[in-house]
C-alpha cells in the first residue's frame, strides 16, 4: 500500500504508530475487505482489534449495511444462542415475543465476534454451520432460514491450546482462520509507546485543562523497557494516572517509578501509585481485596477437590471389605486409603467433615463472601462500569463476572 493512503487510514481511525507489525495488519485488512473472506484477528488484549473490523467493513461492498460488535464473552451461557440467533415466541420462560437475533438482523452486513474463544461449544456448531452455508435456526424453531453475514472474529486466547483441550472446535477455527490478521502487543512496537504516550497525554490535558505532562529521557527509556502486560489500554490508564496525581510535569524516571514497576523483567503493574501528601490506606486496602478474592478462589477449588476424594472414597467403600483385602495383598506397599484404621474405612462424610472444618468453619472464610463483592464493586468503579474491563483486572471471564454481579445482587 503507498505510505500517503496508509496515513490517511490511520488519521481516519485515528491510529497512532508506525511499526512494521501495525503497518502490515491494516494493509492485510485492506486487502481483504473487498472480499467476504471470514478473518480472525489474534492479539492480546488491548492492542486495539476492534479497529481492524470496523475498517474492514467500511471498505467492502457491505459499508451500507448493518455492522455488529459482539463481545462473546459478556453474554451469559443460557442466553448467547438466543442473542446471536435470534429466538420464537414461547421458546423459554422470557420469550414473550419473537426475536431475529444478530444474524437476523445482520443479513447483507457484519458482525464482528470479539473474544470468540469464550463461545460454548453449542454455539460454536451453530456458528459453524452459519458460516458453512449461511443456514441457521432460532432457539424454539424448526424453520431453517438463510443470512448473508461477513463474520470477523477475534481472540485473546491462544486456540491451538484450547483446541487440545476440547474447548474450541477445530473445524470452526479453519473455517473463522481463512485470513489470519496478527496485532502486535505494545511492547513490540517500539517508539510507538512514547507517540500514543504524547497523544494521551495531550487529551487528558485538554479535557481537564491541566499542563500537559512530558517525560525526560531516562523516563521514556524506562516506558520503553517496560513489557506493557494490558498494552494500549494500560499505557492509556497510566498516563491519566501521571496527568492528575503527579505534581511535576516534566516526568523523570523516579516519579514514573510510582505508576510502572522497576522490575523491567516484570509483566506486572505497579499495585499502587501514591500521590505526595499525606498517607491513605485506600489502595493498600485494595491490594487486601484483591489477595482475599484470590484466596477464595483457592479454597472453591479445594472444595471441588474434596468432593471428589469423597466420591472416591464412597466407590471404594462400596467395593466391600473382601476386595479391599486382595487389593493389600496384591499390592503390600500400596498405603492404605484415605480414613481407614484398623481394616476398615471411615464414613465418607467424615474425610470431608474433617477437611471442610478446616476450610470452611474459620471466621476469615464467612467474611470472604464481603470481601469478594467489595473487590467487585471497587474493580468496576475504577472501570467505570465497564464490565469486560473489570472481569480482565481480576482475572475472571465476563461470564464469571456476570454470574457473581447477579449473586450479589450488583446487576
Amino acid at each position: 500500500m503507498r505510505t500517503n493512503n496508509l496515513q490517511d487510514i490511520k488519521n481516519r481511525y485515528n491510529i497512532v504508530g508506525n511499526c512494521d507489525a501495525l503497518n502490515r495488519a491494516l494493509d492485510i485488512a485492506l486487502q481483504v475487505a473487498s472480499t467476504d473472506l471470514s478473518v480472525l484477528i489474534v492479539g492480546e488484549s488491548g492492542v486495539g482489534k476492534e479497529i481492524i473490523p470496523r475498517l474492514i467493513h467500511d471498505h467492502s461492498a457491505r459499508r451500507g449495511k448493518n455492522y455488529f460488535a459482539i463481545n462473546c464473552g459478556s453474554i451469559p451461557e443460557g442466553t448467547i444462542d438466543s442473542e446471536l440467533f435470534g429466538h420464537e415466541k414461547g421458546a423459554f420462560t422470557d420469550a414473550i415475543g419473537e426475536s431475529k437475533g444478530y444474524f437476523g438482523v445482520a443479513d447483507k452486513g457484519t458482525i464482528f465476534l470479539d473474544e470468540v474463544g469464550e463461545l460454548p461449544l453449542a454455539t460454536q456448531a451453530r456458528l459453524l454451520r452459519v458460516l458453512e452455508n449461511g443456514e441457521y435456526i432460532r432457539v424454539g424453531g424448526q424453520k431453517v432460514l438463510k443470512t448473508d453475514v461477513r463474520v470477523v472474529a477475534a481472540t485473546n486466547v491462544n486456540i491451538q491450546k484450547a483446541i487440545s483441550e476440547g474447548r474450541f472446535r477445530e473445524d470452526l477455527y479453519y473455517r473463522l482462520n481463512t485470513i489470519p490478521i496478527q496485532m502486535p502487543p505494545l511492547r513490540e512496537r517500539g517508539r510507538d509507546i512514547l507517540l500514543l504516550f504524547r497523544l494521551f497525554a495531550m487529551q487528558i490535558a485538554e479535557k481537564y485543562r491541566l499542563p500537559r505532562i512530558t517525560l525526560t529521557e531516562d523516563a521514556q527509556q524506562k516506558m520503553l523497557k517496560y513489557k506493557w502486560p494490558g498494552n494500549v489500554r494500560q499505557l492509556k490508564n497510566i498516563t491519566e494516572q501521571m496527568s492528575v496525581l503527579s505534581e511535576k510535569r516534566e516526568i523523570d524516571a523516579e516519579t514514573i517509578s510510582r505508576f510502572i514497576p522497576d522490575d523491567n523483567d516484570t509483566t506486572l503493574p505497579a499495585l499502587v501509585a501514591t500521590a505526595t501528601g499525606p498517607h491513605s490506606y485506600e489502595n493498600e486496602r485494595e491490594a487486601l481485596y484483591q489477595v482475599l478474592y484470590e484466596l477464595r478462589s483457592n479454597i472453591n477449588e479445594l472444595r471441588h477437590e474434596v468432593n471428589g476424594l469423597r466420591h472416591q472414597i464412597g466407590n471404594v467403600a462400596s467395593i466391600g471389605p473382601q476386595t479391599t483385602a486382595i487389593s493389600k495383598h496384591f499390592s503390600p506397599n500400596v498405603p492404605a486409603p484415605i480414613g481407614e484404621a484398623n481394616g476398615h474405612l471411615n464414613a465418607p462424610h467424615e474425610v470431608e467433615d474433617a477437611v471442610a472444618e478446616e476450610i470452611a468453619d474459620t471466621p476469615e472464610s464467612l467474611n470472604l463472601n464481603d470481601q469478594e463483592k467489595q473487590v467487585i464493586i471497587k474493580a468496576l468503579e475504577r472501570n467505570n462500569g465497564n464490565r469486560s474491563k473489570t472481569a480482565q483486572e481480576l482475572g475472571i471471564s465476563s461470564r464469571t463476572l456476570y454470574r457473581k454481579l447477579r449473586q450479589y445482587g450488583l446487576t
